[in-house]
């Protein structure tokens, strides 16, 4: 009985994968209601200005040499991150290049997403970047500035314990967490939203990587890990009901320097 219910399962996840016509569905965005924030309202009490200029911290414009050299990389030195280095990581995955309309505004941002509705939040986990003390900060991607949340004792072992034992991502000098706030996507696309997101989610986390390569870093991508403890980690509105402000971790990624050859 137990294996039945799982294949359903995996069948009905496969189904989410495919096209579907939504034709006769009437989207929130369609009724008029009002549309979602494009980002969360500043939280922290100190707010960290970041750089754009990043002339002086690329080391690679080979484009073909950074795909070639992409790999995942877990093992990182004690070296830690410049600030400058973090702000173009942050830039790079999430960086507002410009808002557009008038009544209906949007984000051209340095990644696509579906009907520019980048229904991401960023966070990180910071042990070791010069100039910021240890600690969670959230991206506030339309400033293009940091805010620090606040400091969490033991940080690398509750970090490493809710992403389920990977000692690299607690330790690691800076770690990205992307929540999603669902209903950005579902105001227009309603039942094809989720789908939409994971997608995006996969452009956010691939600018990482090669932006991280350019720059002499190393990057892992993370997919596994327990919702419960990462989202308490955040302290986020986990509440399952049809709202806006729900939110969650979807994905993750460690930086980090790595060793010389």
């Amino acid at each position: 009985m137990e294996d039945d219910r799982i294949k359903l399962r995996i069948m009905e996840l496969r189904e989410m994968m495919k096209a579907v016509s939504n034709e006769g569905v009437i989207s929130d965005q369609m009724e008029g209601k009002p549309q979602p924030p494009m980002d969360k309202i500043c939280q922290g009490t100190k707010i960290i200005p970041l750089s754009r200029n990043f002339e002086g911290v690329i080391k690679k414009n080979d484009f073909l040499h950074l795909l070639n050299t992409r790999t995942s990389k877990r093992r990182y030195s004690e070296e830690g991150l410049t600030l400058e280095e973090l702000s173009f990581l942050l830039w790079a995955t999430q960086g507002v290049k410009a808002v557009v309309g008038k009544q209906r505004k949007a984000t051209m941002r340095t990644v696509p997403s579906a009907g520019a509705r980048h229904p991401f939040e960023t966070y990180l986990f910071i042990n070791r970047v010069e100039g910021l003390e240890p600690g969670i900060y959230h991206y506030l991607a339309m400033e293009h500035k940091l805010e620090y949340l606040k400091k969490l004792d033991n940080q690398a072992d509750r970090v490493s314990e809710a992403y389920c034992g990977q000692t690299f991502f607690g330790n690691a000098p800076a770690s990205f967490v992307w929540t999603v706030l669902p209903y950005r996507s579902e105001w227009r696309y309603t039942t094809d939203a989720h789908k939409y997101a994971l997608l995006d989610a996969g452009h956010v986390c691939q600018n990482l990587y090669l932006a991280s390569e350019a720059i002499d870093c190393g990057t892992c991508a993370i997919g596994a890990y327990d919702q419960a403890l990462a989202d308490a980690l955040l302290d986020l509105d986990t509440n399952p009901s049809y709202e806006a402000e729900n939110e969650f971790v979807v994905y993750a990624a460690s930086v980090g320097k790595v060793f010389s050859d």
